[in-house]
């Protein structure tokens, strides 16, 4: 199969038949492997040429500086994460050794006016530990955040759509969304790594959808298929890796299918031991906002299976169940 490739600048210019015929598309993907690629999105090449080059000269630091900027506890949700300090395949109740990768994370841009929840303060709107080094790496993340926002906001109304919802839909749940952007970074090996350790171990995001940015020309992303294989996910050129979490499955009644991924290491000859990085932004909907089974993915006189969950505090749940 080939990897499914989606025009948003398309689907943004079309009439409403157009837009139903490009849903009905969606609809499908996210129904077998939530998994795609999206092409003319609209984000500009110098923010993400910005981001992409500041990130890669952080992690080029040596230890010592990058740890003026580490998270200053386990489970402080922002800043440098350093390498053996997360396992996310534990967030399945895997048991592996640490993931080989660093990271350094960053959340909301600004608190809520009047937002007084302790847990949200102190988790989602904790403050980001900035670096101090390169230069202009604050304003560079900054800068691709706010485009990514956009970005997940204008894929949600395409999610919207497919799920027979009006184009607006979910706008009121991501008024304020407390997403979060991690810039990963996979050191060079000198070795291949023991059995069962992997770049970054079997997985699903928690949230409403991913935004990847991978390392141009790499290997080893790949994804569970509904047959139980393991998939690779190649990168396209100029486009955007979408999936959607476990959050979206749970607001979908298991419509849509959050799928277990995985970035594992390949032969030495395809790179397996080289440096990689990547950009991944987890866009999750308002703290506050009540995530209940969609009206159109009930059939009628059909239930539920899950009951009504809040989006910050269900997120905060998940992520703790990958703390080291």
């Amino acid at each position: 199969m080939s990897f499914p490739v989606f025009d948003l600048a398309a689907f943004e210019r079309s009439d409403d038949n157009g837009k139903r015929q490009m849903g009905r598309e969606v609809d499908l993907i996210c129904r077998t492997s939530g998994f795609l690629a999206v092409q003319n999105h609209g984000v500009p090449d110098d923010v993400i040429s910005g981001v992409w080059t500041h990130a890669h000269d952080f992690f080029d630091l040596d230890h010592e500086t990058k740890n003026r900027s580490k998270a200053p506890y386990p489970g402080y949700p922002y800043g440098y994460l350093g390498p053996g300090t997360e396992a996310l395949a534990k967030s399945k109740g895997v048991d592996t050794p640490p993931d080989l990768k660093e990271s350094f994370n960053g959340g909301p841009l600004a608190v809520p006016p009047g937002l007084t929840d302790q847990e949200a303060l102190s988790f989602c709107y904790a403050e980001t530990i900035w670096p101090a080094a390169p230069d202009g790496f604050r304003p560079a993340w900054e800068a691709y955040y706010r485009a990514v926002t956009d970005l997940a906001s204008r894929i949600m109304k395409v999610f919207a759509v497919a799920l027979e919802l009006k184009e607006d839909y979910f706008q009121s749940y991501i008024g304020q969304p407390i997403s979060a952007l991690r810039a990963l970074n996979y050191p060079e090996l000198a070795a291949p790594p023991p059995g069962g350790q992997l770049r970054a171990g079997a997985h699903t995001d928690y949230g409403s959808l991913t935004i990847l940015l991978p390392q141009p020309g790499s290997k080893g992303l790949e994804i569970m298929t509904p047959e139980g294989a393991w998939r690779e996910v190649p990168p396209v050129e100029g486009a955007f890796v979408i999936n959607i979490g476990d959050l979206m499955a749970r607001w979908t009644n298991d419509r849509w299918v959050s799928t277990l991924h995985r970035v594992v290491n390949v032969a030495p000859e395809d790179g397996g031991l080289d440096r990689r990085q990547s950009l991944a932004f987890f866009h999750q909907p308002d703290w506050f906002a009540n995530i209940e089974t969609l009206p159109s993915c009930l059939a009628p006189g059909e239930v539920s299976k899950y009951e009504p969950v809040l989006s910050g505090p269900y997120l905060m749940g998940k992520f703790k169940k990958t703390v080291m």
